[in-house]
């Protein structure tokens, strides 16, 4: 079964595979791999490219980094929020996508980004890991005490449309290209599936 989990170096393998796969494509939901210093707030900064992460070691930081960006007192540039992020693995504990469930919102979140972004990697796509990673995400943001969260996608993504409509996601408008809507987060008599590792 589908499922979430917290970011981990024994999925190293299949993350590379399925960045390679996506070849350059923007992976929505699995953070930027640079980010500059910023004095004002203390963040030191960080940089990973595809052939540093072939390194265990640095795969291994990668992962440390990941999970650090969902502690509040995790130093982050300016106008960055905390961020839980998460790895979609399938029934065979594989790597197919990332999802990431963003805190709070600033203008810009507002806007075009929302609180969550996801991606599968296409030769996993359409077997609704999206749809199942989404629902658990939903619940995790219900946890965190929010009872409703922003998800956008572009206009011309017919697939990222119907995940999100069928979660309940309540179409509100479109901004600059991007579809808004406003996703239920309710609450589940399971645990919604993270799997902390």
């Amino acid at each position: 079964m589908t499922h979430v989990v917290r970011p981990d170096r024994r999925y190293h393998p299949a993350y590379l595979e399925a960045v390679d796969e996506m070849a350059g494509a923007h992976r929505d939901g699995d953070g930027e791999w640079e980010q500059s210093p910023d004095d004002a707030t203390g963040f030191a900064g960080y940089r990973f490219t595809r052939e540093g992460l072939e390194d265990p070691a640095e795969f291994a930081r990668l992962v440390r980094t990941r999970r650090a960006e969902e502690l509040p007192e995790t130093p982050r540039p300016s106008g960055r929020v905390p961020c839980t992020y998460l790895w979609i693995v399938d029934e065979e504990d594989q790597y197919v996508g990332s999802i990431s469930l963003r805190h709070e919102l600033t203008d810009f979140l507002l806007e075009q980004g929302g609180h969550i972004g996801y991606y599968v990697r296409p030769s996993a796509r359409q077997q609704g890991h999206a749809g199942t990673a989404l629902r658990q995400t939903l619940e995790m943001a219900h946890e965190m005490g929010l009872e409703r969260v922003l998800i956008t996608c572009d206009e011309d993504n017919a697939a990222s449309r119907a995940v999100i409509e069928g979660a309940g996601g309540e179409y509100e408008d479109s901004r600059a290209g991007k579809r808004r809507y406003w996703v239920p987060t309710p609450p589940s008599d399971q645990p919604f599936g993270v799997r902390l590792v």
